[in-house]
């Protein structure tokens, strides 16, 4: 009963702000051209031989360190500090951009700032906290949350499609609905912090709330 009461090992709040900017809002898709160029910059390969980006890819996951991580877990019972401080900041600045691009909140992502977008994902103690094994079957664990997320997800294009007319009507976005977006993207961070970023062996609970 104890675990149940806790917090999930992995937190997402985002400020909910009363009015959002119809001007910024009108052009966000144009204006967030140059902060996604940087994203892509920072989560790709950057190699122009297919084979080669291929390879590294294999090696990570939208920039995230992924199988290295899995091999010191497995071998070193390790999660060196600065590849979780890399996957963390990795995370929340993505986090950001996506919260810009779907209409959340109106300031411009900045590359390092927390701004209004708030991640919290513990250092794991590995010898203490986590099973060297688990990291080899995640992936397969966390499958009945990627289906429904994959749903959710088609709902939050939805969802910010409609967002966008009633902020260009009214000059704000619905709490309601921005409590649904922000919940899906909470429910991916559990669920990245299980099976990506290998932070913790709590299985994601199958919810959109705190």
């Amino acid at each position: 009963m104890e675990q149940v009461a806790q917090k999930y090992p992995a937190t997402l709040a985002i400020d909910y702000s009363e009015s959002s900017d119809r001007v910024t809002v009108l052009f966000r898709l144009f204006l967030a051209v140059p902060i996604i160029i940087l994203l892509a910059l920072l989560t790709s390969s950057g190699d122009s031989d297919p084979d080669t980006a291929n390879r590294i890819y294999y090696f990570s996951t939208g920039g995230i360190v992924v199988i290295p991580t899995i091999l010191m877990i497995l071998f070193r019972q390790k999660y060196p500090r600065w590849w979780f401080d890399w996957n963390l900041e990795l995370t929340r600045f993505i986090t950001r951009v996506l919260a810009y691009l779907l209409l959340l909140r109106d300031e411009y992502p900045s590359t390092d700032e927390e701004q209004a977008v708030h991640i919290e994902i513990p250092y794991p103690d590995v010898q203490k906290n986590l099973n060297r094994w688990l990291p080899l079957v995640k992936w397969l664990l966390a499958l009945p949350h990627i289906v429904i997320l994959a749903v959710l997800w088609v709902a939050v294009v939805l969802n910010t499609l409609l967002t966008w007319f009633i902020i260009l009507i009214t000059g704000n976005y619905p709490e309601g609905l921005f409590d649904f977006v922000v919940g899906v993207l909470r429910w991916t961070i559990r669920v990245s912090a299980y099976s990506v970023l290998l932070t913790t062996d709590i299985y994601p609970p199958f919810s959109l709330t705190e």
